[in-house]
């Protein structure tokens, strides 16, 4: 009963896609298999069913560059461009211009580097195939395979088409060995699977073993990996980050045209009621001083600082062998909660390794492994014969630096290779230093367990390495000068194991805050003793509770979150992994290298391929990793922190300062009239805005956890600190004004004076309060806490010292000069406030919660998402509670088992 269970176990760990083919089609499978099809009705089923090809789906270049011109600051800074040559502001022109070209270049150069995913699959497939057309055996373009043809299938072709295999040769005699085909790169199955009569062969695995002929079943965008390339052609979402910038530039974009607008409207009519008429020429001056309002409020520089910003934290990962593809995947692996990771090959090494075996009394390690070499086939491709090879030489000392198979003072006179229907190798060894020989034979654990006359203890051992996914073989030989006599040596273990660093990956990513979650295609048991070598929870379900039609997509989603992983995994599972979590609002990456894995990387937020793997994944990805394993993804992960806080510290600046900005100007001119010289107004944006380009070499505080952006935070903040600089800028204006008798000249009120002292002292005010202010966001908490890099105070002192010299000494009637008392107190006074804002700042933070956003500013949308999120929160804990179960009934399981272990 034992050795029963053993054979079933090892029967139920090949596991098998079943390939679902309606009846229409079926009914064109029946093909002679020595005759295949005629040119007729091959011609009438290329018609019917189209070429054997992936469909190709190119972008317009053209267009393509053409979209990084797109989204709501693009738009307004679009607007300012053409209203500067309305106008006939050529200097703001040419700015503008530059920088939305230079922009755009950035990001055309760092996405033209990505290749099409859907071009890598079609390399994939065969290019020529062997079929029976016309009762003869031909070579064909594989494009052109239809369902119904016949084709042959060697050891090293790259199968073209999912096919059913025949069970007969190209000779048509029943085929004695099995087919051994590689489909890891679809499937995600650590071993070459055995394949016979009836069995489904998928398009781009490989034959690693046999020949047969097969009966072509489905083609192009209808097989497995056409399955894999139509998810990715769906798959064409807005990034995460381009959602969040195009938030941030809508907002900027209300507020700038609502309050340029209301000032424009307040220029013409205070120009109507003062002049009694309005004419073109007036028309044109309000104009041109609105332009030039907009043009310095707009944060033309935001989408420049920030892909430099990326562009320059690329170059970093890059030399930490992290090459990024789609450079704003950059800030986005810095918010990623859960990495979804593929097991085979990318967590293991895709690589059949010996492990511990079990041994019977008298027998050594090196005992089982020196037995297995001599009863090895000198060299057999096959992974496992190669496993034990490997192992052998690397362990046993006289096996060694040998050149050849020959072992010294042993002489094999005798060798049965491997056959389907024994399940096993025999030697027969003479042992030349003493002249007795004996017999080694290798094989299927059930054989050999007969083979010596049955034992109860190796049975066990072998179901106990089935629970955990071990693939078992038994060695046994005979005693000196016999050849009957047989004795049980042990059963050796095999496994694809755990890379070296995958484990302490795994850990350092947990430290940071990203959950690793295993997604494969192997057996659940593989998956589950994999995950306890890695140090993960062994909660792995199997792919059909991803398709549950009992529960609602949110429990599903929570299935997804509290579960280690997942196993037996087809693509359409690990797409459906990604898209249940990103709709939980969950940021998530993913890891593969094969084309199985190639749909979900595309759909993930950040797709990573993983060193060796396919072009497919490669070509789907958004970052590829050149070293083995997946330890530079830690690496990634801090540099893409270190880029976030850089970018958020800057967009919080800069929103602040537009806000600022804005709120000074707008209610100064309606309350006095008074604007600013075009000039100071646009030297305000140009130098203060390119010298925070400095910002993408600053020093950084590395988060903890996964960073986010939190807008409505973000856009609050800034509101307050532009409130509370625009109360600084107005007590600078009035001190000069009333306390320092300093005129205020207007245009629209008609007070000309000579004194225009007002302009520098505002000028120096708005370019460094809102400037200095870039210390303090830089961090969440003090400004002290991290102290910003040399290169970066430097220059954002360096541009305010230049403003200080400009107002100091002056510029003719261009810049009116205020002398170094009033420029050294104006600088001294913009520091200090900024430490001032630096206290407001942490309070904020503190006290944020989606909460408190709900009670001040309550609407229907906000108070539906916090009774979402509560609901959430109950369920979220009901699943939590079941997974634990599992994973404590798996702990107590396994107790159990270690205790009869010990009994026995």
């Amino acid at each position: 009963m034992e050795e029963k269970k053993a054979v079933e176990f090892e029967e139920h760990v090949h596991h098998e896609h079943k390939e679902d083919i309606p009846e229409e089609l079926e009914a064109l499978l029946h093909t002679p298999p020595l005759e295949g099809l005629d040119d007729n009705e091959h011609q009438k089923r290329l018609k019917q069913f189209g070429l054997n090809e992936i469909p190709e789906k190119k972008r317009n270049p053209i267009l393509h560059f053409l979209s990084f011109f797109t989204g709501s600051i693009a738009y307004l800074i679009i607007m300012a461009f053409i209203l500067t040559a309305v106008v006939q502001d050529w200097t703001d022109f040419a700015i503008i211009g530059v920088l939305l070209i230079v922009n755009a270049v950035i990001g055309w150069y760092e996405e033209s580097k990505a290749g099409a995913a859907i071009d890598a699959l079609k390399k994939t497939l065969a290019s020529k195939s062997k079929v029976w057309r016309n009762s003869k055996l031909v070579e064909v373009e594989s494009n052109t395979l239809v369902p119904g043809d016949v084709i042959v299938v060697r050891l090293g072709d790259i199968i073209p088409a999912d096919a059913r295999l025949l069970g007969i040769g190209v000779d048509g005699a029943k085929t004695e060995v099995d087919l051994l085909v590689d489909q890891a790169g679809l499937t995600g199955e650590s071993l070459p699977v055995s394949k016979n009569k009836g069995d489904t062969i998928y398009s781009s695995s490989i034959c690693k073993q046999g020949q047969m002929l097969a009966v072509v079943t489905k083609t192009g965008i209808n097989t497995f990996i056409g399955r894999a390339a139509n998810l990715m052609s769906i798959t064409n979402e807005q990034g995460h980050f381009q959602k969040i910038i195009n938030t941030i530039g809508n907002f900027l974009v209300y507020i700038t045209v609502a309050m340029v607008l209301i000032i424009l409207v307040y220029l013409l009519v205070s120009i109507k009621v003062k002049t009694k008429k309005l004419t073109s020429d007036n028309v044109f001056t309000a104009l041109q001083d609105v332009v030039v309002l907009t043009v310095a409020a707009i944060p033309v520089g935001l989408p420049t600082v920030l892909s430099v910003t990326m562009a320059l934290g690329a170059k970093q990962l890059s030399k930490k062998q992290v090459i990024v593809k789609r450079l704003t995947a950059v800030e986005e692996m810095a918010s990623v909660t859960i990495l979804c990771s593929d097991k085979t090959g990318t967590l293991t090494l895709n690589k059949l390794t010996f492990d511990d075996p079990f041994l019977k009394p008298g027998f050594s390690k090196d005992d089982i492994l020196f037995y297995s070499y001599l009863a090895a086939e000198p060299g057999a491709a096959d992974p496992i014969e190669l496993a034990v090879r490997t192992a052998a030489v690397a362990s046993v000392p006289v096996l060694q630096n040998l050149d050849s198979h020959v072992v010294p003072g042993y002489k094999v006179t005798s060798f049965l290779p491997f056959n389907p229907s024994t399940k096993m190798t025999q030697a027969t060894i003479l042992n030349e230093s003493t002249g007795e020989s004996f017999r080694v034979s290798k094989g299927a654990p059930q054989v050999i367990v007969k083979l010596v006359g049955g034992d109860d203890e190796a049975v066990t051992a072998v179901n106990n390495l089935a629970r955990r996914g071990l693939r078992a073989l038994g060695v046994a030989v005979t005693k000196p000068n016999t050849t009957e006599d047989w004795q049980l040596v042990g059963m050796i273990s095999l496994l694809d194991p755990p890379r070296e660093d995958s484990a302490e990956t795994i850990r350092r990513c947990q430290e940071l805050g990203v959950t690793v979650k295993m997604v494969t295609g192997d057996q659940l048991i593989i998956a589950k003793e994999v995950a306890m070598r890695l140090g993960m929870q062994r909660a792995i379900l199997d792919a059909t509770s991803l398709v549950d039609p009992d529960i609602t997509e949110d429990e599903l989603a929570l299935r997804c979150i509290h579960a280690d992983g997942f196993a037996q995994v087809i693509p359409e599972h690990k797409y459906r992994v990604v898209e249940l979590l990103q709709n939980r609002g969950i940021l998530v990456g993913m890891t593969g290298d094969g084309v199985n894995d190639a749909p979900a990387l595309k759909k993930a937020n950040v797709g990573i391929a993983v060193h060796d793997c396919t072009d497919a994944a490669r070509a789907a990805a958004d970052i590829v990793l050149l070293a083995p394993g997946l330890s530079t993804i830690v690496d990634g992960i801090y540099t893409s922190r270190a880029i976030f806080q850089r970018m958020r510290s800057y967009a919080l600046y800069r929103i602040a300062s537009t806000v600022h900005f804005l709120l000074f100007f707008f209610t100064v001119t309606l309350a006095y009239g008074w604007q600013m010289n075009p000039l100071l107004l646009i030297l305000i944006c140009v130098l203060n805005d390119a010298a925070t380009l400095v910002i993408a070499v600053d020093n950084t505080q590395v988060s903890q956890r996964p960073d986010k952006w939190r807008i409505g935070q973000l856009i609050t903040l800034s509101i307050i600190l532009g409130a509370l600089l625009c109360i600084l800028t107005y007590a600078v204006f009035f001190t000069a004004h009333f306390g320092f008798d300093i005129p205020i000249p207007s245009k629209v009120f008609k007070r000309e004076f000579d004194d225009k002292r007002m302009q520098s002292i505002v000028y120096l005010n708005i370019s460094s309060a809102p400037h200095f202010v870039i210390f303090s966001t830089r961090l969440g908490g003090f400004f002290w806490e991290s102290l910003p890099s040399v290169l970066f105070t430097v220059v954002i002192l360096a541009t305010q010292v230049v403003a200080t010299f400009l107002v100091a000494f002056g510029i003719g009637d261009l810049i009116p000069k205020i002398g170094w008392g009033w420029g050294l107190s104006l600088l001294g006074i913009s520091l200090v406030y900024f430490v001032f804002l630096d206290f407001v700042k942490v309070m904020v933070f503190r006290t944020w919660s989606f909460e408190l956003t709900v009670k001040l500013w309550p609407s229907s949308s906000r108070q539906s998402k916090l009774k979402l999120k509560k609901s959430r929160l109950i369920i979220d804990e009901r699943i939590k509670h079941n997974v634990d179960k599992l994973r404590r009934g798996i702990e107590a399981a396994n107790a159990v088992e270690a205790f009869k272990a010990g009994l026995r």
